[in-house]
């Protein structure tokens, strides 16, 4: 049975192609830096908002036409669904895949018959991974949904609930072993607080890190190869997230001696939430050895919630790329589509429509950041505007050779501190412009 039989694959016709489903960018076996399009951006789907997203928002309930769906929630619907999903990321010619455990499995009357339930559902999914080639990029556990995680997971007050947490992800991780999973995501959904008059904040802190710990100890025991990766999100659901931003997560990472087993997956909705652009977190996760992943989306500058929207912004494709180009890349981790269609966009083709969009402005920002990297101009400016630290006191600075009092000797003889030539942002952004053409 066919899901989406008015949908043929997907393929590249160039950017003179007026057919909404094809590709006019993004040409997987392009070489790119000498690196095929589809090595280069590990293209993941993600299983929640594109499987299971209804379109409901906080002012009403799902409203999105899916004539496979049941309406149930049963280990029959979900092993259904993934008939559904694999069709369509064939039909769309992604490598990978990405889901929460509840995401592909319902939740069962306990823990036990949960975790069979998840057994089911996996063996599904393997034998469509299997029948496709399709790949898991990453799985994860959703800690933040059931009742029992209101307070959090691994910050809850209640020491069952950590245990409960614990045992998720131990099954979680179990799977993604199974599947082949190159990665694993934790992302606190509600690790952190709303109001510190009833928080013990370090007590959740190192309960949190604690958790991370037992976690590092389970990937080892049982054998999983792939990356660790943590999720940055400032706030939403809580008033203040654990896992703030890329800097937070570094410092915290390193303050718990973390640092070693983890990566980020960056996504750009939760930078702009934190205030910063996605290219920051991005260059601010590269610098520190940690950028493993990203999540594509965008969000809506007017709104001050987690849109999750569908990346058409080449501005911001080119950023993304010019880091991740310079870093040499993101394997094992990938660029995954968490984002959704908007609640209007309610019919199957819509799910085409976006992920095809974000695909070519991916490939778009690709192309774009190897000119800009092959042509030097951004590299060069950056080195003459730091020119003064290669040589002379610059370098002995940065070579721990210069003291304060050294320091002192240097501008007493110098008498002043010339400013520097100017940065010419306005000169960089207009040189941007022209790639953008």
């Amino acid at each position: 049975m066919a899901f989406f039989p008015d949908v043929n694959k997907i393929k590249y016709e160039g950017p003179d192609s007026q057919n909404p489903l094809a590709f006019r960018h993004y040409n997987p076996t392009e070489l790119v830096e000498g690196k095929s399009m589809k090595d280069h951006l590990r293209f993941g789907v993600a299983y929640w908002h594109t499987f299971r997203g209804a379109g409901g928002d906080p002012f009403g309930p799902g409203v999105a036409f899916r004539p496979w769906e049941d309406g149930t929630d049963s280990v029959d619907m979900a092993v259904k669904r993934v008939k559904v999903a694999f069709e369509f990321m064939e039909k769309l010619d992604v490598p990978f895949y990405c889901f929460h455990d509840r995401d592909v499995a319902p939740e069962g009357s306990n823990l036990r018959e949960t975790n069979a339930n998840l057994d089911k559902v996996a063996k599904a999914l393997k034998g469509e991974q299997e029948r496709t080639g399709i790949k898991l990029l990453w799985g994860t556990a959703n800690l933040f949904s059931n009742k029992r995680f209101m307070h959090g997971a691994s910050t809850s007050p209640n020491a069952d609930v950590f245990a409960y947490a614990a045992a998720q992800v131990k099954k979680a991780l179990e799977t993604t072993k199974e599947l082949g999973g190159e990665n694993y995501v934790f992302w606190g959904g509600r690790e952190g607080y709303s109001n510190l008059y009833n928080t013990d904040l370090k007590r959740e802190l190192d309960h949190l890190a604690k958790f991370f710990h037992l976690a590092v100890d389970c990937k080892k025991k049982i054998g999983f190869g792939g990356q660790f990766l943590i999720e940055p999100k400032p706030k939403e659901p809580t008033t203040h997230q654990y896992d703030f931003d890329a800097a937070n997560c570094v410092a915290f990472l390193r303050g718990y001696g973390l640092a070693d087993s983890f990566k980020l997956n960056v996504e750009t909705n939760h930078a702009t939430l934190a205030g910063h652009t996605m290219m920051h977190e991005l260059a601010y996760s590269s610098i520190n050895g940690m950028l493993g992943s990203i999540d594509a989306n965008r969000g809506d500058l007017l709104l001050g919630w987690d849109t999750d929207q569908f990346p058409t912004d080449y501005y911001l494709t080119t950023q993304c790329m010019l880091v991740i180009l310079g870093q040499g890349g993101l394997a094992p981790g990938g660029v995954n589509f968490d984002a959704k269609v908007r609640r209007e966009s309610f019919e199957p083709i819509d799910l085409f429509h976006a992920h095809i969009g974000g695909m070519d402005a991916f490939a778009v920002g690709l192309k774009l950041a190897a000119q800009i990297r092959k042509e030097g101009a951004l590299q060069d400016f950056v080195k003459q505007r730091y020119a003064s630290w290669d040589t002379g006191i610059g370098a002995k600075i940065e070579a721990g050779q210069a003291k304060f009092e050294d320091l002192e000797t240097y501008m007493l003889e110098k008498g002043d501190a010339a400013p520097n030539a100017s940065g010419r942002q306005e000169y960089l952004e207009n040189l941007i412009n022209r790639y953008l053409r």
